[in-house]
């Protein structure tokens, strides 16, 4: 009789302590989570102002560029999905796609002499190459903290926890861009 009241106190104390590593991985990994999303909210501010800067550049650049009339309306429609975009994976995957098409747009500007000495052309570059060194600011900490989430939910005993719907992989995002002698 005794041994056994022992047994379940033992047994009581195991599951009270799983219950308690249990509560603490669940905590942990909706910490990592918050944070990206608080991460994410810091550069979406950034993210929206570059949006807001793509219809005066494409406005300048149609005027000399009528040939790259396809990417212009290409950036444009990126602007107007990026700015309905509802969650923040879908914000990411285009603005990784704006990330790539905006140094082609500043490149052909380079090769326009006369939009490359447009005082709004150079004053919109200008004002882009701004925003996005802000963004590569604080693109770092978001990245920091979306891998930090990444390994977090592939680790064991982690990955037992993550395997509910609402813990996936996040996506990184990236500038893989300089603006041929603008300074980032």
């Amino acid at each position: 009789m005794m041994l056994t009241a022992i047994a379940y106190t033992i047994l009581a104390f195991i599951i009270i302590g799983l219950i308690i590593y249990v509560i603490s991985i669940f905590n942990q990994l909706v910490m990592l989570r918050l944070n990206i999303d608080k991460c994410f909210h810091n550069i979406d501010i950034l993210l929206k102002q570059r949006a807001d800067e793509i219809p005066q550049l494409v406005s300048i650049a149609k005027q000399a560029m009528q040939y790259e009339q396809q990417t212009l309306e290409q950036l444009t429609e990126l602007r107007s999905r990026f700015l309905q975009a509802k969650n923040t994976e879908q914000k990411i995957q285009i603005a990784n796609i704006i990330n790539q098409l905006t140094p082609a747009i500043f490149a052909r500007v380079e090769a326009h002499p006369d939009l490359k000495t447009n005082e709004n052309m150079l004053a919109l570059q200008s004002r882009i190459s701004e925003i996005e060194n802000a963004i590569s600011d604080r693109m770092e900490f978001f990245n920091d903290s979306v891998t930090l989430y990444n390994i977090a939910i592939h680790e064991f005993p982690n990955l037992i926890l993550a395997k509910l719907p609402w813990y996936r992989d996040r996506s990184l995002l990236k500038l893989e861009h300089d603006y041929h002698g603008i300074k980032r």
